[in-house]
C-alpha cells in the first residue's frame, strides 16, 4: 500500500506534507480540499473492526458475521443491511426515525423495506440507540441498548449514523478557515471557501455527497481556480442508491409536487411486465414517471431494481432537456431492454390523463 501523507496548512499558500517519519513543504497559488470525511465514532465502545464496526470496515471483516445490528437507516447503513441479508446474515436495522430514506419516494423505499424483510432483516424504526455494549466470554457479542429499554444481542454492530468531514487535522486556524460541528466547509457557487483561492469539493462540503457530484464539484472547482469559464452544476443530478436491490431518482418526488402544489400524474411500469424483466428473473421492480397534469413535463424519475441506476440516465437526459410525456409516446425503445419501462410507464399516465 502507498505511504499514508498527511497534510496540514502552515499559511493560506503553503501545506506541510508529513508521512513515514519525513516532512516536505508545498506551496501553491490555489488550493481545493478534497479530504472527505470519516465515520461518526459509535457510543461507549471502541472500533475493534470484529464486533464493533464502521462503514469503512465492512471490507476488512475476515468472517460472515450470523447475526448483525446496522445502527442507521440512512444509504450506507440500507446499502450494508440489504447486502448482508442477500449474503443470509441475520439483520436488525435501528433507526431513529419512523421511515428510512426519506428524501426518495415513499413507494419505492415501501418495496425496498418488503423485499429487505423478506430476506430476514428485521427494522427497528423511532428508536434511538443510548449505548453500545460488548458482552466478553468465550464469544464476544455485541450488545445495542435502545432508549426504549430493548436490548440486542448481535456477532456484529455496524454503526452507520453520519459521517464526519475530515477537516480536524488540517489546522484550518492558520487559514482562517473553520469546520462546522460536523468537520464540513461551506463554499459558494464556484466552490471557494470565505478565503478565495482555497476551494472544497466532495463529501466535505456536505451534501449531496455523492461520488458522481463530488467528482464534477472538483473539475468546476479547478476551473474557476485557473480561471476557465464553467456553468454551474446541473440540478437534475442522479441519486444512486447500491442496496439490493438498486434504487436510484432524479428530479422531483411526489411529496414535493404535493407540498408545492403542482398538479401531476403517475406512470408506472414493473419489470414484470417487460420482456427483458422477466429474462432478468426480476418481478418485483419498477420505474415510476411524474408528470405535470397540464403541460405533460416530465417532473420526475424513480426507480427500484435491476440496473435502476443505469436505467435512470434515460429520463435524466429528457428532464434536463425539457421533454415530457409525449416524447416517450413517440420514441420506439430497443426490445427486450429495461428501457422499455419509460414506453409502458407513459402509456399509463396517458390513460389516467384521458380518464
Amino acid at each position: 500500500m502507498p505511504a499514508r501523507v498527511e497534510p496540514t496548512f502552515t499559511d493560506a499558500h503553503t501545506l506541510t506534507l508529513t508521512g513515514e517519519g519525513s516532512q516536505r513543504a508545498i506551496t501553491a497559488a490555489n488550493i481545493l480540499i478534497a479530504v472527505g470525511t470519516r465515520p461518526a465514532p459509535p457510543p461507549g465502545v471502541a472500533v475493534d473492526r470484529e464486533v464493533v464496526a464502521t462503514s469503512d470496515d465492512v471490507a476488512g471483516l475476515t468472517r460472515l458475521p450470523r447475526t448483525v445490528t446496522v445502527v442507521g437507516g440512512g444509504v450506507i447503513g440500507m446499502e450494508y443491511a440489504s447486502m448482508l441479508a442477500t449474503l443470509g446474515t441475520t439483520v436488525i436495522l435501528v433507526d431513529q426515525r419512523d421511515r428510512p430514506l426519506e428524501f426518495l419516494d415513499r413507494e419505492i423505499v415501501d418495496e425496498l423495506v418488503h423485499q429487505m424483510r423478506a430476506r430476514n432483516v428485521t427494522f427497528r424504526l423511532g428508536e434511538a440507540v443510548s449505548r453500545l455494549e460488548v458482552a466478553d466470554g468465550e464469544c464476544r457479542r455485541a450488545v445495542t441498548l435502545l432508549e426504549s429499554g430493548k436490548r440486542i444481542v448481535s456477532d456484529l454492530v455496524l454503526f452507520s449514523v453520519g459521517r464526519l468531514g475530515a477537516t480536524d487535522d488540517l489546522n484550518l486556524d492558520a487559514v482562517g478557515l473553520e469546520a462546522d460541528e460536523r468537520g464540513r466547509l461551506k463554499v459558494d457557487g464556484e466552490f471557494r471557501t470565505r478565503v478565495p483561492h482555497i476551494f472544497a469539493a466532495g463529501d466535505v462540503i456536505g451534501y449531496p455527497s455523492l461520488a458522481a457530484t463530488s467528482s464534477e464539484q472538483g473539475r468546476l472547482a479547478a476551473c474557476h481556480a485557473f480561471g476557465v469559464s464553467a456553468p454551474p452544476m446541473a440540478s437534475h443530478f442522479p441519486i444512486g442508491i447500491y442496496a439490493i436491490p438498486e434504487i436510484s431518482m432524479v428530479g422531483a418526488t411526489e411529496r414535493e409536487l404535493t407540498d408545492g402544489k403542482i398538479p401531476y400524474e403517475t406512470g408506472v411500469a414493473r419489470y414484470r411486465e417487460i420482456a427483458r424483466g422477466q429474462i432478468l428473473g426480476d418481478d418485483s421492480g419498477l420505474l415510476k414517471l411524474l408528470f405535470h397534469r397540464e403541460d405533460r413535463r416530465l417532473l420526475g424519475v424513480h426507480a427500484i431494481g435491476t440496473g435502476a441506476t443505469e436505467l435512470i440516465h434515460v429520463g435524466q437526459a429528457v428532464l434536463a432537456l425539457g421533454g415530457g410525456l409525449d416524447y416517450f409516446l413517440r420514441t420506439v425503445f430497443n426490445y427486450p431492454t429495461l428501457a422499455e419501462c419509460y414506453k409502458v410507464a407513459a402509456l399509463n399516465a396517458a390513460n389516467k390523463l384521458t380518464q
